[in-house]
C-alpha cells in the first residue's frame, strides 16, 4: 500500500509542479501590479485593488467555464480515442473566442458599479481606466485556457510552467516601465499595470500556439491540421459541463471580490490592507488549485480507462497531499504576516491592518485545500453541477450575510456587533464559508466515487 501512495503520489506531483510554477507566475503578474502599484502611492494601490476585484471576478469565471476541457480531452486519452482529441480542440477554441468576447464586453459593462460605492473621483476615474485596458487580454486568455486545458491533459504541463514564468518576466518589465515612467515612458500609475497584463496574455496565447505547432509530442492529435466551422451540439454539450464550474469559480472569486468593494467605504487604508491579504492568499492558493488540476487530469484518465477504484484512489491520494501542503503554509502565514505586508507596501497604517487579516488567510488554509482539491477530484468524474450548488449556497448562504452582518453591523438587524468589525467581520465570514464548502464537497466524493466502484462492480458482474 505504502508503494502504491508513494506512486500516485509521485504522479500527481509530476503533473502538478510544472502546473504550480505556471499558475504562481500568472498570479505572480497580480502580485507585481498591487506590491509595485503600493511603491507608487496608496491611491493607485486602491484603484489597482478595486479594479482587479471586477478582472480576478470575469476571469475566473472564464478559467472556470474552460476547464471542462481539462475533464473531457483526459477521458479520451485515458480511452485511447486519440482521434477525437483534434476535433473537441477546435470546437473548443470556437467556444474560447465567443466566451472571450462576451467576457470582454461584461468586463467593460461592469465598471458601471464603481458609481455606487461612493469613491473619490480620482480612484473612480484610475479603477475604471484599468478595467477598460486590462479587459482587452480577455479573448487571448479564453483561447490560451482552452489550450491549457489540451496540453495538461496529455501530461504536458512544461510548456504551461515556461510561458507564464516567460508573461512574468514581461508583466514586471512593463510594469516597471509604465507604472513608475521609467527609460522615456510616461508615468501611468494603475494603467501601465493593465497595459501590461493586457498585452501579456496575447504573447502568452502566441507562446502556446507556436509551442503547440512546433513540438512533436502533438502532431497526434494536432488540432490545427484542418479548418472546421462551429459545431453547435458539441460545444453546447461543453458549455453544459463547463457553465457550472464557471458558476462555482464566480461564487468563490465573486464573494472574495465583493469582499473588496465592500471594504471601500471604510477608506483607502482598508482597500489596501484587504487587497494585500486576498492577492497573498490568492498566490498561496496555487498549490492546491495545481494539485486540483492534476487531479482532474489524472482522475479523468483514470476513468477513461475504466479504473473506477483506481480513481478513487487518486482522489483521496490527491486530497491528502493538499491538505499536508495547507498545514504547512497556515503556518507560514501566520509566522510572517508582518514581512509579507511590509513587501506589499512602505504605508504602516496598511502593513499592520494587513498583517492583521493575513490571521484569517492562515486559518482557512485546510478548508480551502480541502474545497479546491474535491471539486477538481469531482470534476474528473464529469460531474460538475453538485460542486456549483454547494459552492453558491457556501458562499452566498453562509460567507457573505455573516461578513455583510459582522462587517457592517448595520442598524436595522435585531442582532448585530455593537460596532461593525469592518474587514474582519468580512473575513470571518469567508472562512465559514469555506469551512461549508471543504465539508460538503468532501462528503460528496466520497459518496460518487463510492457509487461509481459499486456500478462499475456490478456491470462487470453483469457482463461476466
Amino acid at each position: 500500500m505504502k508503494t502504491r501512495i508513494r506512486t500516485e503520489a509521485a504522479a500527481l506531483w509530476q503533473i502538478a509542479w510544472p502546473v504550480l510554477i505556471g499558475q504562481l507566475a500568472t498570479v505572480g503578474m497580480g502580485v507585481a501590479d498591487v506590491a509595485m502599484t503600493g511603491h507608487l502611492s496608496a491611491g493607485d494601490l486602491a484603484a489597482v485593488a478595486l479594479g482587479t476585484s471586477l478582472w480576478a471576478i470575469v476571469l475566473v469565471t472564464v478559467m472556470g467555464v474552460m476547464m471542462a476541457i481539462n475533464a473531457v480531452v483526459a477521458h479520451e486519452v485515458g480511452a485511447e480515442n486519440f482521434s477525437r482529441v483534434p476535433h473537441i480542440m477546435r470546437q473548443s477554441l470556437w467556444m474560447a473566442l465567443g466566451v472571450g468576447v462576451l467576457a470582454c464586453l461584461l468586463l467593460n459593462l461592469s465598471t458601471l458599479v464603481f458609481a455606487y460605492l461612493q469613491l473619490e473621483a480620482a480612484i473612480e476615474r484610475k479603477a475604471s481606466q484599468f478595467v477598460h485596458v486590462i479587459s482587452m487580454g480577455m479573448p487571448a486568455f479564453a483561447l490560451y485556457r482552452a489550450l491549457y486545458g489540451y496540453t495538461t491533459s496529455l501530461n504536458q504541463t512544461k510548456p504551461v510552467m515556461l510561458i507564464a514564468l516567460g508573461g512574468l518576466g514581461f508583466n514586471i518589465t512593463v510594469n516597471w516601465l509604465l507604472i513608475y515612467g521609467h527609460a522615456g515612458f510616461p508615468q501611468l500609475g494603475a494603467t501601465g499595470c493593465a497595459v501590461a497584463s493586457g498585452v501579456g496574455l496575447w504573447l502568452m496565447l502566441a507562446a502556446m500556439l507556436l509551442w503547440i505547432r512546433r513540438a512533436p509530442v502533438y502532431r497526434p492529435t494536432y488540432p490545427f491540421a484542418q479548418r472546421e466551422r462551429p459545431h453547435w451540439p458539441e460545444i453546447r454539450a461543453m458549455l453544459k459541463m463547463g457553465l457550472p464550474i464557471g458558476v462555482t469559480y464566480f461564487a468563490e472569486v465573486s464573494a472574495f471580490s465583493a469582499v473588496g468593494l465592500l471594504v471601500a467605504r471604510f477608506g483607502v487604508v482598508a482597500v489596501s490592507a484587504n487587497q494585500i491579504a486576498l492577492n497573498f492568499s490568492s498566490l498561496v492558493f496555487m498549490l492546491p488549485m495545481s494539485l486540483g488540476i492534476a487531479l482532474t487530469t489524472r482522475v479523468g484518465q483514470t476513468l477513461g480507462e475504466g479504473d473506477a477504484r483506481r480513481a478513487h484512489f487518486v482522489s483521496w491520494i490527491g486530497v491528502a497531499l493538499a491538505l499536508g501542503f495547507a498545514v504547512l503554509s497556515a503556518a507560514f502565514i501566520m509566522a510572517f504576516r508582518h514581512q509579507i505586508a511590509a513587501a506589499y507596501t512602505s504605508d504602516r497604517e496598511v502593513q499592520e491592518m494587513a498583517a492583521k487579516l493575513l490571521l484569517f488567510a492562515a486559518v482557512f488554509q485546510l478548508s480551502d485545500a480541502a474545497q479546491v482539491t474535491t471539486a477538481c477530484a469531482i470534476r474528473g468524474y464529469k460531474v460538475t453541477r453538485t460542486p456549483m450548488l454547494i459552492h453558491v449556497m457556501a458562499f452566498y448562504g453562509f460567507a457573505l450575510p455573516l461578513g455583510f452582518v459582522l462587517g457592517l453591523a448595520p442598524d436595522w438587524l435585531p442582532w448585530r456587533p455593537a460596532q461593525p468589525m469592518a474587514a474582519s467581520g468580512f473575513w470571518i465570514g469567508l472562512v465559514m464559508g469555506l469551512t461549508v464548502a471543504g465539508v460538503l464537497l468532501l462528503g460528496f466524493l466520497q459518496r460518487l466515487s463510492s457509487h461509481r466502484i459499486r456500478m462499475h462492480t456490478l456491470s462487470g458482474k453483469i457482463a461476466g
